[in-house]
């Protein structure tokens, strides 16, 4: 039973609650996620069963999109509804232009600097542990990119309480709690993040998504095969070849493109390698062999 999993997380669960769920639904042992979803928020969270466990490191590097909604003029300790408030807004009025003007100060490449309540480490200890005991600890910026915002209609101003929905799509990494603080900042009246859905990761969709109770009725149905996780280029193995790359050797090949590839060979999916070298002549290096030898 070797695989990704699409599964809908539902609101209430950790990431790891829903990683142990599937684990005694299958009876299977090595699954593991390919990105924290807060506690609160819902949405897809592909999980790697069997040997995809070992692609979980690929699957983590990809692109997310969320759906939520903004809560204007409070700010809270989690930057979410979560928390507890720690700063009301009375007074204000913003436009719709002025919140998408906001927002675009936040697109692109940038540097966001990890809320306390994240599984972040530092020095062996996750944010959230240390904020528990009410430690607060100096933090590095991580480089994110937030490729796009887009936010529903609104009417009027925007005053406090009001809730406006939108769409981001960002980078791994991403905090999309951290960046409705930040443009609650900008915008001078502050604001949390009052819902979040997570609607892709990667190739995996939200309307693909199933249960925890689907997945108890339908187990190895809801696999999706390994490969189709992954969005690197195609190489197609001689069965000499395939053999080699399986026990681990550097294969020749001819390629006009470098950088991370799905290998196959006559047994199907083999892996992941790397080709590297000058000109069209190159080098195939194994870097997840996913068959037996």
């Amino acid at each position: 039973m070797h695989g990704v999993l699409n599964i809908l997380k539902p609101p209430g669960m950790t990431s790891h609650d829903v990683v142990v769920a599937a684990r005694r639904i299958l009876g299977i042992k090595r699954i593991g996620h390919t990105g924290t979803l807060d506690p609160a928020a819902a949405g897809v969270l592909p999980l790697c069963v069997g040997r995809a466990a070992r692609l979980v490191e690929f699957l983590q590097g990809q692109d997310k999109v969320y759906r939520g909604e903004i809560t204007l003029g409070i700010v809270t300790d989690t930057q979410d509804g979560t928390g507890k408030i720690i700063r009301e807004t009375d007074d204000f009025a913003i436009s719709r232009e002025e919140l998408i003007e906001a927002s675009r100060r936040l697109q692109g490449p940038i540097e966001q600097l990890p809320p306390m309540t994240s599984a972040v480490r530092v020095k062996g200890e996750r944010l959230y542990e240390l904020a528990r005991r009410g430690q607060e600890v100096a933090r590095k910026p991580r480089q994110i990119h937030i490729y796009s915002w887009h936010f529903s209609p609104t009417q009027g101003s925007l005053t406090k309480n009001s809730r406006v929905m939108f769409d981001i799509h960002c980078s791994k990494g991403t905090y999309v709690r951290t960046a409705v603080h930040d443009l609650g900042e900008l915008l001078g009246c502050g604001a949390h993040l009052s819902f979040l859905l997570r609607t892709r990761s990667g190739p995996f969709h939200l309307d693909t998504a199933v249960t925890l109770e689907e997945l108890a009725k339908e187990r190895e149905a809801c696999l999706v095969p390994m490969d189709v996780s992954l969005d690197f280029p195609p190489l197609v193995l001689a069965p000499e070849e395939a053999d080699r790359f399986i026990h681990g050797a550097v294969i020749p090949v001819v390629s006009e493109s470098d950088g991370l590839t799905r290998i196959y060979g006559p047994q199907g999916f083999l892996g992941v390698g790397r080709i590297a070298g000058q000109g069209k002549t190159k080098h195939c290096r194994p870097i997840k062999v996913l068959v037996d030898p």
